[in-house]
């Protein structure tokens, strides 16, 4: 084993590979190490002899599901925005040679009991049957000051300074209705819970705008893409761009225990009686669990299912967004349903996912509002994880904690805490804005 290196990295988590290339492309000497003999830690994609293990206890699935390794079930179900800040991080690192995308097919918001398409421009506000006429002219209005608003143009700013304007008090400006605000809030900026109101307009009109680039960005019906073969293709993809610029990786580690100096900095990693020296740690929050403070937990469903969503116009891939006011929650719920049309079950077959931030230890109970909207299902697993977020400071001890992954359907909370850890190690910003013109490449 190599005794010195600038980065020591636990854990082949994306978040956690994503830094390795990222430090190992800016030249620092890093390794990787993970006491798994598999790439992903927790957002592996499992087939289905690995499900059946890890929620069954057993590796005996039923012949009538189809072949184990035609299914790529992801443990953290998400999508990628098409112009989104991993498809940016993808194209900067030019991790987009290792893998294949494909557009999801279907963009969705739960409405007063019913499924419906989420319009994400002026044009689709007044085709909807979301709202009625009155409101469509109301909505298309507010849709063309977000498509029209540019920070460089105050024309374009109406007189407002959305960086002090809440977005509640925008929102009234247009006059429009609650259930109008639930899918603007929700299904297009994507907010997981409505705190959003009280806070800067300008956070909800970026979001807004981002959607639309990423609809924009492919000619399918969502502005979300999706790797073939599933999630479990992004970590080996980084783990990869680490390896070419010089990373080395060591899998199936056991203990990984970190080293403290006398003044309680970071050190070094011992594993099967050796020990490795570095100057900083980066890992996820189960290799330093007296680092990390309990923030929440996630509750999932895990469906194979014999047919498509019901009401997502047969869409082989699809997101519902159900938000908290319509479930009478305290945050969102998502479903999120990939098939054999993204290579993630044999043909015929589709996986569907329903997860929220839970607010009890039922999930069979607080997913129920979700499943029931998925008809009949083949096969329903349950899991619920805790959410940790880091309690330490890096600059005392050396050791940067990512947090865990949450339950929105899409990777912006994900890279932005990569973008900061990665800020924090070297110091240096990650400019990503020069890759947001060639984020329509990464189609593949």
């Amino acid at each position: 084993m190599d005794k010195e290196y600038d980065v020591i990295v636990l854990g082949t988590g994306l978040k956690e590979c994503i830094l390795s290339g990222l430090l190992s492309v800016g030249g620092l000497k890093v390794l990787h190490m993970d006491r798994n003999d598999y790439y992903g830690g927790e957002s592996s994609s499992l087939n289905l002899v690995q499900l059946w293990k890890r929620f069954r206890g057993n590796d005996k699935p039923p012949e009538h599901l189809g072949a184990s390794k035609e299914y790529n079930v992801d443990m953290i179900p998400k999508f990628m925005m098409a112009n989104g800040a991993l498809v940016r991080v993808l194209i900067h690192t030019n991790v987009t040679k290792y893998l294949n995308f494909k557009a999801v097919d279907g963009s969705f918001v739960y409405n007063r009991g019913k499924i419906y398409k989420v319009p994400a421009t002026d044009i689709e506000a007044l085709k909807s049957t979301l709202m009625g006429l009155l409101e469509k002219r109301r909505a298309r209005k507010f849709f063309i000051y977000v498509q029209d608003y540019d920070d460089n143009d105050p024309k374009s700013h109406e007189g407002l300074d959305l960086n002090k304007v809440t977005a509640r008090e925008i929102i009234s400006k247009y006059g429009l209705d609650e259930d109008t605000v639930d899918f603007i809030g929700h299904a297009l900026a994507l907010h997981p819970d409505d705190s959003y109101l009280d806070g800067p307009a300008m956070d909800t009109v970026k979001r807004m705008k981002l959607y639309a680039e990423s609809l924009a960005s492919f000619q399918g019906g969502s502005p979300y893409i999706y790797p073939l073969y599933g999630l479990g293709e992004l970590p080996q993809g980084f783990a990869r761009l680490s390896a070419v610029h010089g990373g080395t990786y060591m899998l199936n580690k056991p203990e990984c225990k970190v080293e403290f100096d006398e003044n309680g900095k970071a050190c070094g990693v011992t594993s099967d009686g050796e020990t490795a020296r570095c100057k900083k740690i980066v890992c996820d929050p189960s290799y330093l669990p007296n680092k990390v403070q309990k923030v929440g937990m996630v509750a999932r469903a895990i469906c194979i299912m014999s047919h498509p969503m019901p009401h997502t116009n047969e869409s082989h891939s699809a997101q519902v967004i159900l938000p908290q006011k319509q479930i009478g929650r305290k945050s969102d719920m998502y479903l999120f349903c990939c098939s054999y049309s993204h290579n993630v079950a044999p043909k015929g077959k589709y996986i569907a996912f329903v997860s929220t931030e839970a607010e009890s230890n039922q999930p069979e109970v607080e997913l129920k509002p979700g499943i029931d909207l998925l008809g009949p299902v083949d096969e329903i697993f349950y899991d619920m994880y805790d959410r940790y977020e880091p309690i330490n400071k890096s600059d005392d001890d050396n050791c940067f904690i990512s947090t865990s992954y949450d339950a929105t359907t899409h990777f912006e909370s994900t890279v932005k805490d990569v973008i900061s850890m990665y800020c924090k190690i070297t110091g240096k910003v990650l400019d990503l804005t020069a890759d947001m013109s060639a984020a329509s490449a990464a189609s593949g």
